[in-house]
C-alpha cells in the first residue's frame, strides 16, 4: 500500500461485511453500519445472489472472525478490561456499535486508510463516536508503545487488541514487535488471524492459497508472512502469553450452528486468541 493510498483490501473486507447483512446467516454477525460507511459503494442483495463458493467462504470467515473477536472482547470486559485497541481498523464499525459506555476505544491504522475512514464516516452523516481515539500509525515505521500512550491509552492497564486481516501483510519483525508490546502488559489479550505456509497444505488448499494471495497482490498488498501453528504457539509462549486458543477455519465454521461449512476441512486460515493472564 502506498503511503497516500487507502487500503483496497480494507475496502473489500468492508463490502463482505456489508453483503453478509443480506445473507441467510446474517445473525452470525450483525452490523447496521456496514453498508452506511460504504455509501454508494455498498453491495446489495442482488450481488449476494451472484456470490460464488469462494466468495461465500470468504464472507463467512470475515463475519465469523469479527463475531468471535467481539465475543472474546465481551468476556474481557466482564473481567474488567476497559480499553480496546483495534489494530489495522480499516472500515471496522465496532467504535460506532460499542455497547460498553465505559470502554475506551483506540482505532489504529495507516494514516491514509484512517483519513479515508473518517471521511467515509462524515459522508455517511455519522458522528465520530465519543470515547474513540483515532491513532494514525504505520506498523513498519512507528511504535505502538509510543503512539498509543500519546493518544490516551493507559499503558499499565490491561487492554484487548483486535488485529484482523493485517498480520499476513506485515513483516515478522513488525508482527513480533507488536506482539511483544502487548505481552508486556499483564492481563492484556490479542486476537488476530494468520495463514499457514503452502508446504503445510494439500494440493487443493495450496491452489486456494495461491488464488487468494494473487488476488491481494494484484492490488499492491501482498501476503508476506505465514506461520506454522506449533512454532507460532511456542513463540507466543516465549513472549509471555500463557492462555492461547487457536482455531482453524473449519473449527470456526463448526462453532456456529447453521454455518454452511461446518464439519468440512480446514483451508489453512486461523484465528488465534492469546492472553497474558499474569
Amino acid at each position: 500500500m502506498e503511503d497516500a493510498t487507502p487500503s483496497r483490501t480494507a475496502f473489500r473486507v468492508a463490502r463482505l461485511r456489508a453483503m453478509h447483512q443480506f445473507s441467510p446467516q446474517a445473525a452470525l454477525f450483525r452490523d447496521p453500519y456496514a453498508a452506511a460507511i460504504l455509501g454508494e459503494a455498498a453491495p446489495d442483495a442482488q450481488e449476494l445472489e451472484q456470490e460464488d463458493e469462494h466468495g461465500r467462504r470468504m464472507r463467512l470467515f470475515v463475519a465469523a472472525r469479527a463475531r468471535l473477536a467481539e465475543d472474546w472482547l465481551a468476556a474481557a470486559v466482564r473481567r474488567g478490561v476497559r480499553q480496546v485497541v483495534v489494530l489495522g481498523a480499516g472500515l471496522d464499525t465496532f467504535s460506532l456499535r460499542n455497547p460498553y459506555p465505559d470502554l475506551a476505544v483506540f482505532e489504529v491504522d495507516h494514516p491514509a486508510t484512517q483519513a479515508w475512514k473518517r471521511q467515509r464516516i462524515a459522508e455517511a452523516g455519522l458522528a465520530e463516536p465519543a470515547g474513540t481515539a483515532f491513532v494514525p500509525v504505520n506498523f513498519e515505521r512507528q511504535l505502538l508503545s509510543e503512539e498509543l500512550p500519546s493518544a490516551g491509552l493507559k499503558p499499565t492497564e490491561a487492554s484487548f487488541f483486535i488485529w484482523l486481516g493485517v498480520v499476513p501483510y506485515l513483516t515478522r519483525e513488525a508482527i513480533f514487535g507488536t506482539l511483544s508490546y502487548i505481552a508486556g502488559i499483564p492481563g492484556s489479550e490479542v486476537v488476530f488471524d494468520y495463514s499457514e505456509p503452502a508446504e503445510n497444505r494439500d494440493v487443493a488448499r495450496r491452489a486456494t492459497l495461491a488464488f487468494r494471495a494473487a488476488r491481494v497482490a494484484s492490488v499492491g498488498e501482498p501476503w508476506i508472512s505465514f506461520f506454522d501453528p506449533r512454532a507460532l504457539a511456542k513463540s507466543l509462549n516465549d513472549l509471555g502469553f500463557d492462555d492461547i486458543e487457536d482455531l482453524e477455519s473449519g473449527d470456526i465454521a463448526a462453532r456456529f450452528a447453521g454455518a454452511p461449512n461446518a464439519g468440512r476441512g480446514n483451508s489453512g486460515g486461523h484465528l488465534l486468541r492469546a492472553r497474558r493472564s499474569v
